[in-house]
């Protein structure tokens, strides 16, 4: 089961700063899921999961928001 981080609402780089401090609490392979509104999301997180090598599993928009999920 992911861990859930509901960052709608805040603007970027908001929800990358978020997940990125969630991910300092949990243990390497836990996947994560980020939800955010920003316009700058998508491209912000995966950005975020190259520079630090995490696992960008999939971005899906689901309609006013998307959804990244993020392995650890």
């Amino acid at each position: 089961m992911a861990e859930v981080l509901n960052c709608r609402g805040l603007k970027c780089p908001q929800p990358v700063l978020k997940a990125a401090i969630k991910a300092n609490t949990l243990p390497a392979g836990t996947v994560l899921e980020v939800h955010a509104d920003c316009p700058t999301f998508p491209n912000d997180i995966t950005k975020w999961c190259s520079d630090t090598g995490k696992v960008l599993v999939s971005i899906v928009d689901k309609g006013g928001f998307n959804v990244a999920t993020v392995q650890l």
